[in-house]
């Protein structure tokens, strides 16, 4: 799975995208809301694992992510 993050302008906030192998998007949340998206894609034990990765995670940045 691939993580992106995105920044927001004027008063769009941040954004995350998860992405799969073939870069088929997955989910897309809010930086500041992550937890109803990622239950749904059954990641909801590992959100603070996540959430790290986000938090250390530069603006518009392709990581690969090992879950």
């Amino acid at each position: 799975m691939y993580i992106i993050k995105v920044k927001g302008i004027a008063k769009i906030p941040d954004y995350v995208q998860l992405r799969d192998e073939k870069f088929t998007l997955l989910a897309y949340f809010r930086v500041d809301r992550p937890d109803k998206s990622l239950e749904k894609l059954g990641f909801g034990d590992k959100l603070d694992e996540i959430m790290n990765v986000i938090n250390d995670l530069p603006f518009g940045q392709v990581t690969k992510l090992d879950i």
